[in-house]
C-alpha cells in the first residue's frame, strides 16, 4: 500500500515533465522558423487572424456579442 502512495505522490511531477516535454516538442521548430523578421512578421498576422477568426465563430455560437 507504501508504494500507492509513493506512486500518487510522483505523479504531479511525472505529469508536469510530460506538458513541458510536449510543449518543447512542439513548438522548437516554430521558434526555429521565426528567426527572421519577415517570417515573424507573416507568422503574426496568421495568428491574429486564426485567432480572430476562432474568436468571432465562438462568440456567434454561444450568442455572445
Amino acid at each position: 500500500m507504501s508504494d500507492f502512495w509513493v506512486n500518487l505522490y510522483k505523479f504531479p511531477r511525472f505529469l508536469i515533465g510530460v506538458f513541458v516535454g510536449f510543449f518543447l516538442t512542439t513548438f522548437q521548430p516554430i521558434f526555429k522558423l521565426l528567426k527572421t523578421k519577415k517570417r515573424i512578421i507573416v507568422f503574426n498576422i496568421i495568428a491574429t487572424l486564426t485567432i480572430g477568426i476562432c474568436y468571432k465563430i465562438i462568440a456567434k455560437m454561444v450568442a455572445i456579442e
